[in-house]
């Protein structure tokens, strides 16, 4: 299954490795992923704004579903998933560590899309992760 897995890639350089761990978690089950962090897709020439925003739409449009780590997520992250749901109709599992609160805007939101689950340590984590993707590959 191609999946676009996306999170914090700035800032908080914990937040950074839990979106590293998803990308290594899922591409270890066998799964394309589609991620800036990936180490399949690193790019030696620097892409302009413009370049990263198609490159991203185009991940998003050739993706089944989408994992977002929106513990430490950032506008980008809220982009992507609102044009995941809202204009390609992709599921979104959005994973977040247990103490952290996210916006009201994810978390209010009330589409069957978007899935949120809250995790404590990694083992949680990647559980969530096989059966969310085992359900949609079911399905």
């Amino acid at each position: 299954m191609i999946i676009y897995c996306t999170g914090s890639k700035g800032g908080d350089a914990a937040y950074k490795k839990l979106h590293k761990d998803i990308i290594d978690y899922t591409e270890s089950l066998g799964h394309t992923v589609l991620a800036e962090l990936s180490n399949k897709f690193s790019s030696t020439i620097p892409l302009t704004e413009n370049q990263i925003y198609k490159r991203n739409l185009k991940w998003i449009d050739g993706s089944k579903i989408i994992l977002a780590e929106v513990s430490g997520s950032t506008l980008e992250v809220g982009f992507e998933i609102a044009y995941a749901i809202l204009e390609r109709k992709i599921p979104v599992l959005a994973l977040l560590i247990a103490d952290v609160q996210i916006s009201n805007m994810l978390s209010g939101c009330d589409s069957a899309l978007l899935t949120i689950q809250k995790y404590n340590d990694p083992v949680e984590m990647k559980s969530i992760i096989k059966t969310f993707i085992n359900k949609i590959d079911n399905s």
